[in-house]
């Protein structure tokens, strides 16, 4: 089962973090420089460099390279709606993973065909060009070296941005994003990371993960997304403990800040739903409402990957966990059990 980690600290931060209870580590995020995958500066080679040298003491981690994330493909569409662009980028890889001793590519465009970042171009042909790229950068990286992607876990994601029947047996995995389902552009509340639809929630990771596996897509390629954050939102009134209200987003809080941000000290109420088995907690008297993973959902999207075959669970992201008794401690606890 894998265990894979997005990663956005620097050198140093990892050192707080279990690493032996991870299979991949992807450095989040690499980006275009004209058609070439960049490393943006200093700091960020050197967090590769630190996260390489951590497969010496764990000879099972893949430390993966990763384009774009939200705000960070800007250029995608155009830079690879051709083949000499596809090309140059692909050749950039292969020089970026020989040169750190890197294990592969995690594209992370949002969203190829489908609107993602406001302003960013977007076009149909985006699908057929995402195909070819994957299949340009199998051709020229080989078998050894891995590629995965991350997919949008909504509806309209999985519909419409991606050639699945081609593009799977080309990679080794899919990260299925399944958070963020409602978000900073969501003006009603909802959970945002449920492992499960509800009579007033279609947009679940098991709905994804049906869908995909009912087009074909192997289960053992599918890994699902927990999320190790908060999402809130404010002048939210007290019905129905805040859920499913009308509200404005407020902020995103980590995990290691729950104690301090939405606590019981500070006022706030916590709540399960037995359905899509996501916690939820409401303020009544800030009218904040919050939506998030927490230890029992985590374990419970942990034993959902072993009991439906899954390639495992990846999670966004390795920093904004506790340095000890953590949601990867309980990823970790649920695995090997």
């Amino acid at each position: 089962m894998a265990v894979i980690a997005y990663y956005i600290g620097n050198e140093k931060a990892i050192d707080n973090y279990p690493v032996s209870k991870l299979t991949h580590i992807i450095f989040s995020f690499c980006h275009l420089k004209g058609n070439r995958l960049n490393v943006d500066d200093a700091g960020d080679s050197a967090t590769i460099k630190k996260l390489v040298t951590l497969k010496k003491n764990n000879p099972g981690l893949k430390v993966l390279l990763s384009l774009g994330g939200w705000g960070g493909c800007e250029f995608c569409s155009p830079v690879f709606s051709t083949e000499a662009g596809r090309s140059e980028f692909v050749e950039s890889i292969k020089q970026l993973n020989d040169y750190f001793g890197t294990d592969g590519i995690d594209l992370d465009w949002e969203y190829p065909a489908i609107e993602g970042y406001p302003g960013h171009k977007y076009q149909s042909a985006d699908r057929s060009n995402f195909t070819a790229l994957v299949k340009a950068i199998r051709s020229t990286l080989g078998p050894q070296h891995e590629i995965s992607f991350a997919a949008g876990g909504f509806t309209d994601f999985l519909r419409k941005s991606i050639d699945w029947k081609e593009v799977m047996p080309v990679v080794n995995h899919v990260n299925l994003m399944s958070y963020d389902l409602v978000n900073g552009f969501s003006e009603t509340t909802g959970h945002h990371t449920p492992l499960y639809s509800t009579a007033s929630q279609v947009e679940s990771a098991d709905n994804a993960i049906r869908y995909l596996t009912s087009i074909g897509v192997p289960a053992n390629k599918i890994v699902i997304g927990a999320a190790f954050y908060a999402r809130t939102w404010e002048r939210v009134d007290n019905i129905n403990n805040g859920l499913y209200q009308v509200g404005k987003f407020k902020s995103f809080v980590p995990y290691r800040q729950f104690e301090k941000q939405i606590s019981r000290d500070s006022g706030f109420v916590f709540y399960r739903d037995s359905v899509a088995k996501a916690p939820y907690s409401y303020n009544a008297s800030k009218r904040i409402f919050a939506t998030f993973d927490d230890k029992l959902s985590i374990s419970q999207k942990t034993q959902y990957v072993k009991e439906k075959g899954l390639r495992g669970i990846m999670f966004w992201e390795l920093t904004l966990d506790d340095y000890e008794n953590g949601l990867l401690d309980m990823i970790d606890e649920v695995k090997r059990h």
